[in-house]
């Protein structure tokens, strides 16, 4: 992804939040999932937080349809550890309608990923039954990252914080150091991506932190290389989407599952 498309992608999200209108709660304060405790006490050697992804500004449209209530319930059985939902509009085809249908269907952590750049959309990711939010190093400076953080902890919810080279994670840990970090295997500039990214960045990562690895995983082999890289977790979505059974892919690519999930609240 080109810098100057990423520029455009915020700049959209500037005009969305100039006529913002905050929803109602989905339902009374409801307990959240921990999506820390749930990837480290993952159902596969390699814990998955599997993406309800309808398009990618680079791929395209990989379903022209998707019911994320009916996805999400293919990958719980099929023993995912967590729910990504993509509620981006204009880019991913993504909603906070797909986050609220996903809510009420799976009793797992859901990640809302998007592109945050408003203390608003924290506040409406909770109350869009969002248990984890999505924060791009790319998108912020580290102090207002680390402020984003701090205010999604203050509501009860986990962040996921995403850096795509060893710089923008350096520039973080100088700074605090996140419970959960995403190395995203995607260049930003060519849209080119390679687990080697993984592999380089995750020499840096403390080694307390819950490490997921993000983009790039299409077979068996590349879950193998990311657990031997220190990964605790891979997000994986298009490879999922696209393949006509996630169930059928999950298993394919983790293997069957191996045990069961403690309490993730």
């Amino acid at each position: 992804m080109p810098k100057s498309f990423l520029d455009r992608i915020l700049q959209t999200k500037l005009e969305e939040l100039a006529v913002f209108t905050m929803p109602d709660r989905v339902c009374e304060q409801q307990e959240h999932y921990s999506l820390k405790k749930a990837l480290r006490n993952a159902n596969h050697e390699l814990g998955l937080i599997a993406e309800v992804k309808q398009a990618s500004p680079s791929k395209g449209i990989f379903a022209p349809r998707i019911i994320p209530a009916r996805v999400a319930k293919a990958y719980a059985r099929a023993g995912a550890d967590a729910i990504s939902v993509l509620t981006d509009r204009t880019y991913f085809h993504g909603s906070t309608e797909h986050l609220r249908e996903v809510r009420g269907s799976v009793q797992l952590p859901i990640l809302r990923k998007d592109f945050i750049i408003d203390e608003r959309q924290i506040e409406e990711a909770d109350r869009c039954g969002a248990d984890a939010i999505l924060l791009i190093a790319a998108a912020l400076d580290p102090l207002k990252l680390h402020e984003f953080y701090l205010a999604a902890q203050d509501r009860g919810l986990e962040s996921l914080v995403e850096v795509h080279c060893v710089e923008e994670l350096e520039r973080i840990l100088r700074m605090f150091t996140p419970e959960i970090i995403g190395i995203n295997n995607r260049n930003l500039k060519t849209f080119e991506t390679s687990l080697s990214v993984t592999e380089t960045v995750a020499k840096v990562v403390p080694n307390e932190v819950v490490l997921v690895s993000e983009s790039g995983v299409h077979k068996a082999q590349d879950v193998c290389f990311l657990r031997d890289q220190g990964a605790t977790a891979a997000l994986v979505g298009e490879a999922l989407i696209c393949s006509g059974s996630p169930e059928q892919k999950i298993c394919d690519l983790f293997g069957e599952v191996v045990k069961s999930n403690a309490s993730f609240t």
